[in-house]
């Protein structure tokens, strides 16, 4: 396989390049002079999140996926991390719209930072994507700058300069596509999230028979495929195989209150919920704003079948004997304002644990929560409650490809390029060999990651140019603020901080007074009393010295102060705390 780090074509192979038993065979076709298309990573290769790519085609940009990611716990103080939108922005009267491949927010919920520099944004998916995606652009007030296109299963519709189809795939939220983008280069196939469920909840399946029909009519140049799983073996199982382990817990349990937790998104899975639930003579009710929301969007789309009385309000539910109750509520994943997680705290104001209670966690934690979903089910089990959770019980099933799924997709699709997309680097580097092991040439395959551009030419597949693909940090309604800031936060975490204050008169360069040294976020002891001390006395020579300079200012006696306590506090202490000066001007 071809390596970005090491640009490279992907074009033919030569004749001694080996094959697997059982090739994929390029596309052999005769192809006339046509204008190159560029593809644009801009998030979404190498890690699990801000999803965004760019197809550019006769100067004209089509993106794919416009995704926040999450932050880790070092990340201190921000909320989501978006994608670098530098390169787009000095492009902005060129972009076409945005293509949502589902309406999960790490491949929508950046759509509010885009359209915060862009008069009009059209933004093209199924109904229940455009839905997901519309509460967090209106919550910063931007509809007016985004037009909204709902599009149907198998509907082709022509953007810019390509002409689009929105192929049905099975994913963890419904009416999930992969696209099929028609380029002057030949038909481009991303997948999207995607698995591929015989049978679905909704019945609605992966469109296999058209994705092959492309293949054999018009060949597909280049495959963009989901990687998540890629690293599994076999074939994700179906979501419906939730549903009887679901009812399982309800009819062995029929005295008690159930709360089942899981994605709002995940309609199949609360379809299943509320079916256990009716099916065991129960009422269900919502716990968490996104809960209700998308529950009511559900039965608004009609993605939710929910019989007539069976959907009652946290306050008639509370009036209802506990085996009549089912409560479903957001806060799979641990975050700390979320209903489970204040559940299990005992400060959610809305709802009260009771000892007899069933908590269903009908979610696998994303890597990076674990830590998060454990303290959680710790925290229930410190009320006394029961956890039914994925580490014991199959209440979940991925929503994405696992090799089997992939492989077949390949087979199917017979592209005669692939780039491993979504996923981090060792999901793609999985893909990749699983591949080749299927017959693609190495020199076919192509491992990307964010900030790459690669043309689709004649002669082949490429990596041509890079592009600015760093990590964005948003806190609050600060977008970018800067990685300097993310690491003085983690110092402060990790080693607290020194504050010296002196005042200096820089007429005479005297320093007035003596200087003190204070420190936070460490352990106070005889020893620390002692440190701070000399430590004065060290920022007292330091600005001495600096006073003695002809071209003294405070910026100067600033830089001398945080030298000699930052030197002086490292050797004694093996720590490098933040160290602030506060000098003070006096005449």
């Amino acid at each position: 396989m071809a390596k970005s780090t090491k640009p490279r074509s992907a074009s033919a192979a030569p004749s001694t390049t080996k094959r697997a038993k059982a090739p994929i065979l390029p596309t052999k076709r005769t192809r006339p002079s046509a204008n190159d298309v560029r593809i644009v990573f801009l998030g979404g290769l190498g890690e699990i999140g801000r999803n965004c790519a760019a197809i550019e085609v006769e100067g004209r940009i089509l993106l794919i996926d416009c995704g926040v990611m999450f932050p880790e716990p070092d990340m201190l103080g921000v909320d989501v991390i978006i994608p670098d939108f530098t390169w787009l922005l000095e492009r902005k009267d060129k972009i076409d719209g945005i293509l949502l491949t589902h309406g999960h927010e790490d491949h929508t919920g950046s759509i509010r930072y885009l359209a915060m520099h862009l008069d009009n944004l059209d933004v093209y998916g199924s109904a229940l994507s455009l839905a997901l995606a519309r509460p967090r652009i209106e919550e910063a007030r931007l509809l007016r700058h985004v037009t909204f296109h709902e599009v149907a299963d198998n509907e082709r519709r022509r953007v810019g300069p390509i002409d689009v189809e929105f192929i049905p795939t099975t994913h963890s939220v419904p009416s999930a596509y992969a696209l099929a983008l028609h380029t002057p280069q030949g038909v481009i196939l991303h997948s999207g999230d995607f698995k591929i469920d015989l049978t679905p909840v909704d019945g609605r399946k992966t469109d296999l028979t058209r994705i092959g029909a492309l293949a054999a009519s018009e060949g597909i140049r280049l495959l963009l495929s989901d990687s998540t799983n890629a690293e599994n073996p076999g074939f994700t199982e179906s979501e419906s195989s939730v549903g009887p382990v679901l009812r399982g817990v309800f009819s062995s349990h029929p005295n008690q209150r159930i709360i089942v937790s899981c994605f709002a998104s995940h309609l199949h899975r609360m379809q299943q919920v509320i079916d256990a639930a009716v099916g065991s003579g129960r009422k269900v009710t919502t716990l968490g704003r996104s809960m209700q929301r998308n529950v009511e969007l559900g039965i608004d789309l009609g993605l939710l079948d929910v019989p007539a009385g069976a959907l009652v309000t946290l306050e008639a539910a509370e009036q209802l004997p506990p085996a009549k109750v089912c409560v479903l509520s957001t806060g799979s994943q641990g975050e700390s304002l979320s209903a489970m997680t204040l559940l299990a705290r005992g400060a959610n104001r809305f709802l009260t644990l009771e000892p007899n209670d069933v908590i269903v966690l009908s979610a696998h934690p994303i890597p990076g929560n674990e830590h998060s979903v454990g303290q959680v089910i710790d925290d229930l089990h410190r009320r006394g409650v029961e956890v039914v959770h994925s580490g014991h019980a199959h209440v979940h099933v991925s929503g994405h490809a696992r090799q089997g799924e992939l492989a077949l997709l390949m087979q199917i699709s017979q592209p005669e390029f692939f780039i491993p997309v979504h996923g981090e680097f060792r999901h793609m580097v999985h893909h990749a060999e699983l591949a080749e092991r299927i017959g693609m040439l190495s020199s076919n395959v192509l491992l990307c990651e964010d900030g790459d551009v690669v043309t689709l030419s004649n002669t082949g597949l490429a990596l041509s140019s890079t592009v600015p693909a760093s990590y964005v940090y948003v806190d609050g309604n600060t977008v970018d603020v800067g990685g300097e800031v993310v690491k003085a936060r983690r110092t402060l975490a990790d080693e607290g901080f020194v504050v010296a204050a002196c005042a200096v008169n820089l007429k005479t360069g005297k320093v007035i007074g003596y200087p003190t040294v204070t420190a936070h976020g460490w352990l106070k002891d005889d020893r620390t009393a002692s440190l701070l001390e000399a430590g004065a006395e060290a920022v007292d020579k330091a600005v001495a010295l600096a006073l003695k300079e002809p071209d003294r200012s405070i910026a100067s006696v600033d830089r001398a102060v945080k030298r000699a306590l930052g030197k002086y506090v490292g050797e004694k202490t093996r720590r490098k705390p933040m160290v602030v000066p506060v000098v003070v001007e006096v005449h």
